[in-house]
C-alpha cells in the first residue's frame, strides 16, 4: 500500500489513461457477451425472486435473488468500463451460473414437479452452485482483468473446474438429499489454488494495477468479517437463525469491489480506506473473540434474557472498539494538558523534529524551529543550540534570542564533553562554566550532539529557578534528540564538504581547459615562430649560398683564382648556416639537454644569461624527457624574466634538488622585485611556467617585493611522470 500512497491521483490517472482502452470509444462488439450474459442473469434474478413457493416468497430465495443480480449488475458494469478485459464476461458467466442454481432451488421448493424436471432441477441447483465455486477460484487466479497470464495458473484453472464438475456429480447422486460437505471440499480446493496465486500477483503488480488488487481485497475482507460476525453471534445468542443466509448475502461486497476497482478514475483512495478496514475488523474479531473465550471457554451457554442481555453487550463492545482510535487521541491530548500543563509530552518534540527532517529546510531554520519547539514542549526558560566550527563551539540559534556567543574548548575538553550524556549543572559548572553564568543552583540540561564520537554542537535548555526539575522522560528524549540533531549535522557537513569538493573539481576543470587553451595557443604561436626563423634566418643564409655556388660556377673557368675565393666564402656562409640551424634546433630542444642532462644543460644556459648567474644541481640525476623539458624551460623562462626586469648589478641562482620523490628548482635574484598586488605575477611568462608544472601535477609558487628580488620555486612529484 505504501507504493500506491506516493502516487498522487493525477499521476495515477495519467498512466492508466496510457494504459487503458476508454469505455466510451469502446467497440460494442467487445461489450455485447459480457452484457448479454448480465442481461441473461439478472432475468434469472428476478425469475428466482417472484416464483412462489408454496404459497410464499422466502427471504432467503429473495436474498440469493439479490445476490445474483448484484453480480450480474456488476459483471455489466465493469463491461462497460473496461471492455477490453475478460473480466466482465468471467463475472457474467458466474452471476448466470447463479441464477441457474438459483432457478433449480426454487423449482425444487416449488414442487409439483415431474420425475424428469426434477432431475434437472437437482443438476441444475447441484452444478450451477459447484461451477459458481469453479468461477471463483478462476476470478482469484485471474485478477485484476480476468486474464490467465500462465500456464501455470491456466492449469490451476482447469483443476478448479475439473473439481466443480467432480462435487456437482456428487452432490446430484446423493439425490433427493442435499450434501454440503462436497461444495465445502471444493472450496478449500479453492483457496489453495486462488489464495497463493492471488498473493504471488499481488506482489509482482504495476502501480495500476495495485489498487485493483487492493479493492478485491477490501471485498473479500468485509465477506469475511460479516461471515464470522454472524458465526459468533449464533455462536453466543443463537441470532441470527441462518448463518449461511448472511454469509451469502456478505458475498455481495466481491461484486461491488471489483465494480468499484474498474472505475479509471476512483474517486475513493482505496489504501486508506482498506487501512480503516483491516484496523476495524481486527478490533471487532478481538472483541468477538474474548467473548467466546469468556463466555463459552469459561461461562456457560446464555440462556432466556441472558441472550438479550449478551447482545447488548456484545453491540456496546463493538461501538466501544470502533471508537477506540478518536478516542484514544482526544484522551491523549486532554491527559497531557492536564499532566504536562500547556507543554506537550517531553517526545512530540522528537516527531516534530523528525518531520521536519524530511521537508529539507535550511540548517538554520530547522535549528531555530526546533529551539522553539523544546521551549515550549519542556516549559524551558531558554533553549539553545550551539554548534562547533573552526574549532570552537558557537551559539547557533537561542529562544529567547540571546546574540551570537563563543566558547572555546581544548581538544582534551571536546572528548570529555562528547563521551558525556546529558548532565546537569554540576558537571556543566566544570567542564563548561560559560554556560552555568552567575546562577546558584539553575534548573538545566546540558546534550552533547555527537556523531561517531565526533562533538558537532550543545544543546542547552533552562528553566525558570525554582520550577520543576528535570526528569528521566525529559533526559531520555534530550538524549534521542541530540542524536537525531548530531545526524542531521553530520550530514550537513557531510554535503559542505561534498560542496566543496565539487567547487574545487569545477575550478580544476575550469583551469585545465584554460590551459589546454593556452597550450593550443602557444604551439601555433611556436610554429608560426619556428616558420619565421627559419624564414628570415637560415633560409636567407641557404638562397644567398645557392646564388653564389651558381656565380662561382660561371666564373669558374674565366677567372679560378676568383672562384676559389668565392668557394672560401661559401664554406664561411654555409658554416654560418649550420649554426643558425644548430641555434633553432636549440631552441626547440637543446642537444645539451638530451645529451647530458639538467645540470649541465641550465649551467650552459646561465653561462648565455645577461646577469651573472650560478646554478647549484648537486645530486640531480636524470629524469623522463618530459620532466627535464618542463624545468628546463621554466629555468629558461625565469632566466629571461631576471635579465629584463632585475636591473643592472643583480645576480641570478638557480638550485635543483630532489625531495620526498618529487623534483624541485627555484630561481632566485637579488634584483628589484615586484609587487605582488599587481598582479604582474599573473603575465604571460609566469602563466607558460605554470602550465608547464601542472601538467605533471606540479606547482609553482612565485614570491617578491620591491627591492628584494623574486623568487621562482616550482615542485613536479615524480610518482605523476
Amino acid at each position: 500500500m505504501s507504493d500506491v500512497t506516493q502516487i498522487q491521483p493525477l499521476e495515477l490517472t495519467s498512466i492508466r489513461d496510457e494504459i487503458e482502452p476508454r469505455a466510451e470509444h469502446a467497440p460494442a462488439a467487445r461489450t455485447l457477451p459480457g452484457l448479454l450474459l448480465a442481461l441473461v442473469a439478472l432475468a434469472g434474478a428476478v425469475w428466482g425472486a417472484v416464483v412462489d413457493t408454496n404459497g410464499r416468497v422466502g427471504p432467503g430465495q429473495v436474498l440469493c435473488a439479490v445476490v445474483v443480480g448484484a453480480w450480474a449488475l456488476s459483471a455489466a458494469f465493469v463491461t462497460r468500463q473496461r471492455p477490453a478485459e475478460p473480466l466482465g464476461t468471467l463475472m457474467g458467466s458466474g452471476a448466470v451460473l447463479g441464477a441457474i442454481a438459483l432457478i433449480g432451488a426454487v423449482e425444487l421448493a416449488h414442487g409439483g414437479l415431474s420425475s424428469s424436471s426434477r432431475d434437472v432441477a437437482f443438476a441444475a441447483r447441484a452444478f450451477g452452485l459447484a461451477l459458481v465455486i469453479g468461477v471463483a477460484v478462476h476470478a482469484a487466479l485471474a485478477l485484476p482483468d480476468g486474464r490467465l497470464v500462465t500456464s501455470g495458473r491456466r492449469v490451476s484453472a482447469a483443476i478448479g473446474y475439473v473439481g466443480a464438475l467432480a462435487a456437482g456429480v456428487v452432490v446430484f447422486t446423493d439425490r433427493p438429499d442435499f450434501s454440503v460437505w462436497p461444495y465445502v471440499a471444493l472450496g478449500v480446493l479453492g483457496v489453495l489454488l486462488g489464495v497463493p496465486a492471488f498473493v504471488g500477483r499481488c506482489q509482482r503488480a504495476t502501480v495500476a494495477q495495485r489498487p485493483r488488487l487492493q479493492w478485491t481485497v477490501w471485498g473479500a475482507l468485509v465477506t469475511v468479517a460479516v461471515a464470522l460476525a454472524a458465526a459468533v453471534l449464533a455462536a453466543l445468542v443463537d441470532w441470527p437463525d441462518s448463518v449461511l443466509a448472511v454469509a451469502v448475502g456478505g458475498t455481495i461486497a466481491v461484486p461491488v469491489s471489483l465494480a468499484l476497482g474498474a472505475i479509471p478514475r476512483q474517486p475513493v483512495r482505496i489504501d486508506r480506506l482498506l487501512v480503516h478496514t483491516i484496523v476495524l475488523v481486527g478490533l471487532l474479531a478481538l472483541v468477538g473473540a474474548c467473548y467466546l473465550l469468556v463466555v463459552l471457554g469459561l461461562g456457560r451457554r446464555p440462556e432466556g434474557d441472558e441472550r438479550t442481555l449478551l447482545g447488548l453487550s456484545i453491540l456496546a463492545a463493538a461501538i466501544a472498539a470502533l471508537a477506540w482510535v478518536p478516542a484514544r487521541e482526544r484522551l491523549t491530548e486532554l491527559a497531557t494538558r492536564r499532566v504536562y500543563g500547556e507543554r506537550h509530552a517531553p517526545d512530540e518534540v522528537l516527531r516534530t523534529f523528525g518531520s521536519r527532517l524530511t521537508r529539507a529546510l535550511p540548517l538554520d531554520e530547522l535549528l531555530l524551529q526546533l529551539a522553539e519547539s523544546l521551549k515550549k514542549t519542556m516549559n524551558l526558560d531558554v533553549a539553545e543550540v550551539w554548534t562547533r566550527g573552526a574549532g570552537r563551539l558557537e551559539r547557533a540559534v537561542s529562544v529567547p534570542d540571546r546574540g551570537p556567543a563563543k566558547l572555546e574548548l581544548g581538544s582534551e575538553d571536546e572528548q570529555v564533553v562528547a563521551r558525556a550524556g546529558v548532565s546537569g549543572p554540576a558537571w556543566a559548572r566544570v567542564w563548561v562554566p560559560a554556560l552555568v553564568g552567575s546562577a546558584a543552583e539553575p534548573v538545566m540540561r546540558v546534550a552533547p550532539v555527537t556523531n561517531s564520537g565526533e562533538l558537532l554542537g550543545l544543546i542547552v535548555v533552562r528553566r525558570p529557578d525554582g520550577a520543576i526539575p528535570f526528569d528521566e522522560d525529559d533526559d531520555q528524549a534530550l538524549t534521542e534528540l541530540a542524536r537525531q540533531v548530531g545526524l542531521a549535522l553530520h550530514n550537513v557537513k557531510l554535503d559542505s564538504a561534498l560542496q566543496e569538493s565539487l567547487d574545487e573539481v569545477r575550478r580544476q576543470a575550469d583551469e585545465l581547459r584554460a590551459s589546454r587553451a593556452r597550450i593550443v595557443e602557444a604551439t601555433d604561436a611556436e610554429r608560426r615562430r619556428i616558420e619565421r626563423d627559419l624564414h628570415d634566418g637560415a633560409q636567407q643564409h641557404l638562397v644567398a649560398l645557392a646564388v653564389s655556388v651558381r656565380l662561382a660556377r660561371q666564373i669558374a673557368d674565366a677567372d679560378p683564382d676568383a672562384a676559389k675565393e668565392m668557394l672560401d666564402q661559401i664554406g664561411h656562409d654555409l658554416q654560418d648556416a649550420v649554426q643558425e640551424l644548430r641555434n633553432l634546433a636549440h631552441g626547440i630542444y637543446p642537444p645539451l639537454l638530451m645529451d647530458r642532462g639538467l645540470a649541465e644543460a641550465l649551467s650552459a644556459a646561465a653561462n648565455r644569461a645577461v646577469l651573472p648567474t650560478d646554478v647549484e644541481a648537486d645530486g640531480v640525476g636524470r629524469y623522463p624527457q618530459a620532466v627535464e623539458a618542463a624545468v628546463y624551460f621554466c629555468c629558461l623562462e625565469a632566466l629571461q624574466n631576471a635579465g629584463k626586469h632585475a636591473g643592472e648589478g643583480a645576480s641570478i641562482t638557480v638550485r635543483l634538488h630532489e625531495d620526498e620523490r618529487a623534483l624541485l628548482f627555484e630561481v632566485s635574484d637579488t634584483g628589484a622585485g615586484f609587487d605582488m598586488a599587481t598582479g604582474a605575477q599573473r603575465g604571460h611568462g609566469f602563466v607558460n611556467m605554470a602550465d608547464r608544472v601542472g601538467a605533471f601535477g606540479g606547482t609553482l609558487r612565485v614570491d617578491s617585493a620591491p627591492g628584494r628580488g623574486t623568487t621562482v620555486s616550482g615542485r613536479i612529484p615524480l610518482t605523476a611522470a
